[in-house]
């Protein structure tokens, strides 16, 4: 079943039901615009049924990483054209997961405050860059939370410009929307907190403000309602996603995607897996994450768990992944040593 075609939506077909998840290289330039050898990167692995770019920064305080590429400038969007166009001249299709990682973000790279729903740091050093302990973000105005929802919409628009054939929005693993979804970062009392209802507000507004910038076909959400990865969870936590999820029932989206590193098991919050969570309270695709491989990824696809999987580290050691997989050759391992490299 992974190598039957899926048909996402009236305008998109993937050729398999696998997907390559957003993989963080910080390969991109030092004006974050992607590289020669980045599109080459994402030209071999184009046989896969949906590549999902790695998280890309929608304005310069949101980076969080170093070299993580952005989406905001001219330079920028030139790069990903020479991306996609490699992409799409094998054949490919390729989302852009589009990003703001809210207080996981540094002055370093922007000159700016982190801003945030709370002001409530985070625990930590920015990754590769140890030196640099994580700061008391700005808690955002509603003023703030309006200008980025545009911004947002206008990272939407600049990767349809790039040549992205959808985007999908990054909400999962403690960054910024994910802040907002979450009673351990979102301390607010006025419309964007103190209710499943306001925590979810700020995520269905960039969601609705994307949607009507490039249209709900070429629109995606990822998610982390395990609140596994810069969070830690709070009881009634699980309540803002079954309202969030049943709002975007109403949206046709292109996909939900599950945002985990490992979703083999049971979140006790959530009685059972996060992918189960969801698909139990979500009806349209569902790209399942976390752990995958050709068995369980065919096992989830049968039981309708699932729609699509995606596979992470694989893709890093194993740009053939996909034949690999249908031939039954043997893949390649990973290993943080192939991290410092981009083949």
């Amino acid at each position: 079943m992974l190598f039957t075609p899926y048909k996402l939506n009236e305008s998109i077909t993937l050729a398999n039901r696998l997907v390559m998840a957003p993989l963080t290289r910080c390969f991109a330039d030092d004006d974050l615009v992607p590289t020669e050898a980045m599109a080459q990167y994402y030209a071999k692995r184009a046989e896969t049924g949906l590549i999902i770019s790695e998280a890309t920064v929608l304005r310069p305080d949101g980076q969080g990483y170093p070299n993580t590429p952005g989406i905001y400038s001219e330079k920028q969007i030139e790069g990903w054209q020479k991306v996609t166009s490699a992409v799409h001249e094998k054949g490919g299709i390729i989302f852009s997961q589009i990003w703001h990682t809210g207080r996981a973000a540094h002055s370093h790279f922007s000159g700016k405050q982190p801003i945030a729903p709370s002001a409530v740091q985070l625990e930590g050093s920015v990754p590769r860059m140890r030196d640099l302990s994580y700061e008391v973000p700005h808690e955002a105005t509603e003023s703030d939370i309006a200008e980025l929802v545009k911004d947002y919409a206008q990272a939407a628009t600049n990767a349809i410009k790039s040549g992205f054939d959808g985007i999908e929005i990054h909400g999962a693993n403690g960054y910024l929307i994910d802040q907002f979804l979450h009673q351990e970062t979102n301390l607010r009392s006025d419309n964007y907190g103190g209710s499943p209802e306001n925590r979810s507000r700020f995520a269905l507004e960039v969601v609705k403000a994307c949607i009507e910038a490039v249209g709900a076909d070429k629109v995606a959400l990822r998610l982390s309602p395990a609140a596994y990865f810069n969070l830690n969870p709070v009881e009634g936590d699980a309540e803002t996603f079954v309202y969030l999820l049943n709002q975007l029932n109403e949206l046709n989206l292109a996909y939900v995607h599950v945002g985990m590193f490992d979703d083999t098991q049971p979140i006790d919050y959530l009685d059972g897996r996060v992918s189960d969570f969801i698909r139990r309270h979500y009806n349209g695709t569902l790209i399942g994450c976390g752990g995958y491989d050709q068995q369980s990824a065919n096992e989830d696809l049968e039981n309708n768990v699932v729609d699509l999987t995606a596979f992470g580290r694989p893709f890093i050691a194993n740009h053939d992944l996909v034949s690999k997989l249908q031939s039954g050759t043997s893949l390649t391992e990973y290993n943080e040593d192939q991290l410092s490299q981009l083949n």
